[in-house]
């Protein structure tokens, strides 16, 4: 069980706001609470380990106890934050079990997605996703890793968006999600950035050839290469994951 530890360790890679202003987001007060916190805990703004003082977040975003109650809970179903108890709510340390799980769900996922797709993909939809690995490269010699860790998630949305089914995306996402919280430890690591846009380039060109088994290999390469990165973690970062 997670054990209370109030001091996130210092790291340069977090200097941005701890939390989106939520009339930067859209939906119901409730739902902008939720993905405001959501993308703080993803992207390591709040680190793992680190207690959630609900007051303090009530008052940044300038609202009410209920709406934050409402998003913890959600957070807390999701793996993503532990409620202790008479000791608080902490957002939840790293566990490589289910980094292993949530990489396994994702590869599967995206392998019987990217077979349909290479199947099916249209010029237009060729066109969108060279456009999206052109900004990706310029972002790349930018060093501006955050853009490009966001042009990688759209890419990804946009795979799973072109089998057409609708809800894909979302299932896609909530198996990530530990995955997704890991790997912001990984993108500053040199030589990973560049070595990702190879492979999404590798991806591209199987589905430019209409090939379904090259885009399966491309994609399941691509997944797995993350995990090897993610593996040594529990040990250069001990004080992030579960005992």
């Amino acid at each position: 069980m997670l054990q209370p530890h109030d001091t996130a360790s210092q790291d340069p890679i977090l200097t941005e706001p701890r939390l989106t202003p939520l009339d930067r987001l859209a939906g119901s007060l409730g739902q902008r609470v939720y993905l405001t916190l959501r993308h703080a805990i993803l992207s390591l703004a709040y680190r793992p380990g680190e207690i959630l003082r609900k007051p303090e977040i009530c008052a940044e975003l300038g609202v009410s106890r209920s709406p934050v109650s409402d998003a913890v809970a959600r957070l807390a179903a999701e793996g993503l934050v532990d409620v202790i108890p008479q000791a608080g709510t902490y957002v939840a340390r790293f566990s490589m079990e289910e980094i292993r799980e949530g990489a396994f769900l994702r590869e599967a996922i995206e392998v019987a997605a990217i077979e349909l797709v290479a199947r099916t993909i249209t010029d237009e939809q060729l066109v969108i996703l060279r456009r999206n690995l052109v900004v990706q490269a310029a972002l790349l010699a930018d060093n501006d890793f955050a853009g490009f860790y966001k042009l990688d998630g759209e890419m990804h949305e946009l795979l799973l968006s072109f089998t057409g089914y609708r809800k894909l995306a979302a299932v896609s996402d909530t198996a990530w999600a530990h995955v997704n919280r890991a790997r912001q430890l990984v993108l500053p690591v040199p030589g990973r950035v560049a070595a990702t846009l190879a492979e999404h380039r590798a991806i591209l060109s199987a589905l430019e050839a209409r090939d379904p088994d090259a885009a399966r290999s491309a994609i399941r390469s691509h997944l797995r290469q993350l995990v090897t990165y993610l593996e040594p973690l529990e040990r250069s970062h001990p004080d992030l994951f579960n005992p």
